[in-house]
């Protein structure tokens, strides 16, 4: 089985100048835990996740008393953030080699890009585990 039969290409994809305002509403809006990092090329960079985020901001900007400080947090850039460590796989790889590299790395999503390095969609362990789902789950015949 190839990666695609699972893959999420319902992706959205951010600048690596852009600032963490927009990612912040990004997030907020489309509900989505990561989102692709381009270049000018549009080829995938790196992936910026919420927990990234997270780390990279203040909890206090969602409170009534986040100060000055804690709002400039948002005016970061986000390759200011992400890790330049990109793991991601190419388009048409067998699950078993998904599987394999989500072992090995622990990361908790897999970018899957094109030969030209153009993200196309992305597989994370939970989409794994609803697959893996419905077919414990299946009707026997």
């Amino acid at each position: 089985m190839k990666i695609e039969a699972i893959m999420d290409d319902n992706i959205i994809c951010i600048d690596l100048d852009e600032r963490l305002s927009v990612v912040r509403e990004l997030f907020i809006k489309q509900k989505f835990h990561h989102l692709m990092v381009i270049n000018q090329k549009n080829e995938l960079v790196a992936v910026i996740s919420e927990r990234d985020y997270f780390k990279a901001t203040n909890s206090n900007l969602e409170l009534p008393t986040a100060n000055d400080k804690d709002l400039a947090m948002l005016n970061k850039r986000v390759h200011q953030i992400v890790s330049k460590k990109l793991v991601a796989i190419k388009q048409f790889t067998p699950f078993s080699e998904a599987i394999k590299v989500f072992h090995d790395t622990g990361v908790s999503c897999l970018p899957v890009i094109n030969n030209n390095n153009k993200p196309v969609g992305i597989i994370t362990w939970r989409d794994i585990i609803t697959w893996l789902y419905s077919k414990v789950n299946s009707p026997k015949t």
